[in-house]
């Protein structure tokens, strides 16, 4: 199974299914949860803990998240509980939690591609994986899926280009001679056979193919070795001396003087703005869309707030127009909800509804509104309030 068929595969989930999609060879298993379509969390045994552990360093460095193992975690998968926990301590926000299940979720699918002869098992379920409100809040849309499919592609065809198909990002880098270290491509603390690729990368700030690519000269003349360790344990306890293998040999046909990687310099693309309308009216969303992509802006469409949230955790609105009456869920309590949590604290939400009067005004105020705009809204009073909320 390629990326593509996983793609596929995902794809002919219905959007609201429950369930594990389980895709294994006969060395490997992968577990990818579903809540309503979307990806609760990803796991692979290879380096599971480590994997994690590295996703919360990146997005949550204080947060000590060790101390929460000794809790109870008898269900899977542990991760999304503490995840939970640490979202209802107030220990991680919901663009971290989001940000750990799409770190976690790229590298699970990189590894996954290096493995052929992949089946796929899908287990509905009808009880939810996770009842928390939490997990479901920063679960990975359908877009956001797809965007990160999209992404490893990108990374693995970098890989394949470079000629690095026999390594994995998995192997940890071993210095076994002494060399200048000014001229190696990272420091000595990085190749002590503790660092993965992926740890480097991480650390200094580059792609894995880039820290891979700067590292080759160097494992082709035999100073540097890639070696295959085990995971680390998910508590503290006395573990076994595990000498580490060598897993590939120098390869004599590339040249020593082959030149280091140097990327490219990224041209930067103005941002456009984007425009988030949560409604439940499939009219008024198309109206909203015309007059809004007319005017050069992005739009964003949730008829569904919380289904919606981790969407508008990835694409992080410049301004937010929500509806006062929406399914299943109350636009006061939707405004507050939002205005709570850190990445829209300060984001401009527009508040649309028929019922303009002084109470609902003073309602929609007290729980986090900006401004209050009758509904259908008039194409020219529309936009000149969202232009005096991006300054331009």
């Amino acid at each position: 199974m390629t990326l593509i068929s996983l793609t596929k595969e995902l794809d002919n989930i219905s959007k609201y299914s429950d369930g594990e999609l389980i895709l294994r060879n006969h060395h490997v298993i992968w577990h990818l949860y579903l809540v309503r379509g979307q990806l609760l969390y990803a796991i692979s045994e290879i380096h599971r803990v480590r994997r994690w552990d590295r996703a919360l360093k990146q997005h949550c460095s204080k947060w000590n998240w060790k101390a929460l193992v000794s809790q109870s975690l008898n269900n899977q998968p542990w991760e999304c509980q503490i995840l939970d926990l640490g979202l209802s301590q107030k220990q991680l926000s919901l663009i971290q939690a989001n940000s750990i299940i799409r770190t976690v979720f790229q590298e699970c699918l990189f590894d996954l591609i290096s493995y052929a002869d992949l089946k796929s098992d899908w287990k509905p379920s009808r009880e939810a994986i996770s009842t928390s409100t939490y997990c479901r809040v920063v679960s990975l849309s359908h877009q956001g899926i797809q965007s990160v499919l999209t992404k490893v592609m990108h990374i693995h065809k970098k890989w394949q280009a470079e000629g690095l198909s026999h390594l994995c990002p998995n192997f940890v880098p071993v210095l076994q001679y002494t060399a200048d270290p000014q001229k190696l491509p990272v420091q000595n603390k990085y190749l002590n056979g503790e660092f993965t690729l992926w740890d480097i990368a991480w650390q200094t700030e580059q792609s894995v193919t880039e820290v891979t690519c700067s590292l080759m000269p160097w494992f082709n003349r035999g100073i540097i070795q890639f070696l295959e360790v085990p995971d680390t344990p998910l508590v503290s306890v006395p573990q076994p001396v595990v000498t580490p293998q060598p897993v590939v040999t120098p390869q004599p046909s590339v040249s020593p003087t082959h030149s280091l990687y140097e990327p490219k310099p990224i041209e930067s693309v103005p941002k456009q703005p984007v425009i988030a309308c949560i409604d439940d009216s499939p009219v008024l969303a198309l109206s909203l869309k015309k007059i809004l992509t007319s005017a050069g802006y992005q739009v964003l469409i949730i008829p569904e707030p919380m289904r919606g949230f981790s969407e508008l955790i990835e694409h992080k609105p410049d301004i937010i127009l929500l509806d006062l009456h929406l399914p299943n869920a109350d636009g006061y309590s939707v405004c507050k909800f939002l205005r709570d949590t850190p990445v829209f604290k300060k984001t401009p939400i527009i508040i649309l509804t028929a019922n303009n009067t002084p109470i609902d005004r003073a309602r929609a105020h007290l729980a986090g509104a900006t401004e209050f705009l009758s509904k259908p809204p008039q194409t020219q009073q529309l936009l000149l309030l969202i232009k005096k909320y991006l300054g331009h």
